[in-house]
């Protein structure tokens, strides 16, 4: 067994992770209107198109294939925002089980938030970047609900994740 962490595994756990948090809300959808405000976002909702429509962008530029426009992404409801998630894990599972990938090939991403000496990455770094950003998202969601006095019992601990041994 090697040490690593795949990619596949990561996957699982953004699965586990997402899967938690589409049952979540649905179980409390007045979540989807608490404010927000992490990452411009002005509720959770907004913050949760965030999270998957990211997910969506990232496996398409990963796949070779042109990002979906902000603009173009559903606003809502949740079961329209979770397909967008369940397309990237589609999109991300079929370039993770490509052969032919060359994963040291660079991409250059033309965005302005990003300074245009750091545009350029591999295709490796944007898939670890794609299935830790979720992660990262889901946890500040945690905090966020558990402050407004809404618990989630959130286990998203990779620790605590069934992906790996």
């Amino acid at each position: 067994m090697t040490p690593a962490i795949t990619f596949e595994e990561l996957l699982v756990w953004n699965e586990e992770s997402s899967d938690f948090w589409k049952a979540h809300l649905d179980a409390n959808p007045a979540l989807l209107e608490l404010p927000c405000g992490i990452g411009g976002a002005a509720n959770v909702q907004e913050f949760v198109r965030h999270i998957w429509g990211a997910e969506l962008r990232w496996a398409l530029r990963i796949a070779g294939q042109a990002a979906i426009a902000r603009e173009d992404m559903p606003a809502g409801p949740l079961d329209a925002l979770f397909d967008l998630h369940l397309k990237a894990v589609e999109i991300t599972r079929g370039v993770i089980a490509n052969p032919a990938l060359n994963w040291d090939a660079t991409y250059t991403l033309d965005v302005d938030s990003i300074p245009p000496e750091s545009r350029t990455f591999t295709y490796r770094k944007m898939t670890a970047h794609a299935l830790f950003h979720s992660q990262r998202h889901w946890a500040q969601l945690a905090t966020l609900v558990r402050v407004a006095a809404y618990p989630s019992a959130f286990k998203g601990d990779l620790l605590l994740s069934s992906a790996l041994r």
